[in-house]
Formats: structure tokens, C-alpha cells, sequence
């Protein structure tokens, strides 16, 4: 009986390791797991993910072939032109009309960190003034998201943005996707995305 209670803890443990271990979203070879919306241009180069205005300056989505319910993101990202992007969770698609919830990743004083619901409420969570001088143009940030239930936490370089719970949110499904801005002239670079399913 002890030995039998002694491996069953030794399962447990293990599963609980393999829940929290962190995996790759992106394997710096190709969009392998990924779906793309729309017309707007996502490649490879130089191991790092690449969104792009294509010629339509439309609105343009890369969502996980898979969804996600309660995680742990962190993502780098460098905006080398404009730069007006994000991070959607729990969002469906149908077409490039996406439902669900976008963190910003935007042109300095526009609510990086900030979490907005798209074809819905609009923003729910903005960023006071004093936090917008976290993030830094045209270099390397990190994004960090926390999502259990209808809580989430955002981080931009380890300073967090917005701490909030939200009954709606903790009743959404869906899958993880990067955003691309319409207007034109966006270029972001994305890299290290590595996500922990709580």
C-alpha cells in the first residue's frame, strides 16, 4: 500500500511537471501550427516571425491551429515600422472579423499592455500615462500575459500594465493569434513565443 501511494504521487508530480513546462509556439523554420487570415504578410527570416502590411492595408490575423484556455505567454517583439500589432486570446475567426481579446502592441503612448475586446466593449483596460514610457521602439520587448479564468495579468519588460477580471473573458474559447493592423506601413518582428497551459 505504501509503495502503491508513493507511485501514485511520483504520477502526480509528473503530471503536474509536464502541465507547467513551457513549449514553443513557433519554430523559427515556418508557420507550421499557425493559420493565416487574410492578405496581409506573415513569413520566416532569420529564425523570427515576420508581420507585414501587404497591398491591401487591410487588417490581417496568424492564429494557433489549436486553442487555449489557461496559460502563461511570453512573447518578444520588435516594431520596426508603425508597429501597430497585438496579441489576441481566446478569439474565433470568421474571415478577418476576429471575436475575442487583443493585448496592444502599439507606436509609443498608445496602450501597449492595454487589453481591448474586439467587436465588443472596445477597451477595457487602458494604460495610465506614466506606465507608456515602458515600452521601447524599434528595440527588443517583451510581452508576458497571464490568463486563468476571467483574470489577466499583462506585463511589458516586466512592469505590469493591467490586472483585471472579467466575467466575459472567463467564459471565452479559442485560439492564441498576432495581429496585424490595416493602414499600411506596419512591419513587426516577433520571436521567442513560448506558452505554459496552466
Amino acid at each position: 500500500m505504501r509503495k502503491f501511494t508513493y507511485l501514485l504521487a511520483l504520477l502526480l508530480l509528473a503530471g503536474s511537471a509536464v502541465a507547467q513546462k513551457k513549449t514553443s509556439l513557433f519554430n523559427g523554420k515556418n508557420l507550421d501550427g499557425w493559420k493565416v487570415h487574410g492578405t496581409e504578410k506573415w513569413y520566416v527570416e532569420d529564425g523570427q516571425l515576420i508581420c507585414e502590411s501587404g497591398p491591401d492595408k487591410a487588417y490581417g490575423y496568424l492564429s494557433t491551429e489549436k486553442n487555449y484556455d489557461d496559460f502563461e505567454l511570453e512573447v518578444e517583439f520588435k516594431q520596426e515600422a508603425n508597429g501597430n500589432s497585438g496579441i489576441f486570446f481566446r478569439s474565433t475567426f470568421e474571415g478577418t472579423k476576429v471575436s475575442g481579446w487583443q493585448v496592444e502592441v502599439a507606436p509609443p503612448n498608445h496602450d501597449s499592455g492595454g487589453i481591448y475586446e474586439s467587436y465588443g466593449r472596445g477597451w477595457i483596460c487602458k494604460i495610465p500615462d506614466e506606465k507608456e514610457g515602458y515600452l521601447k521602439m524599434g528595440k527588443w520587448n517583451k510581452m508576458k500575459i497571464k490568463l486563468v479564468g476571467g483574470h489577466v495579468t499583462t506585463w511589458l519588460n516586466g512592469h505590469e500594465m493591467c490586472n483585471m477580471t472579467d466575467e466575459k473573458i472567463a467564459e471565452g474559447k479559442g485560439s492564441i493569434a498576432l495581429q496585424i493592423h490595416d493602414g499600411g506601413g506596419i512591419k513587426v518582428r516577433w520571436r521567442k513565443l513560448k506558452i505554459r497551459e496552466l
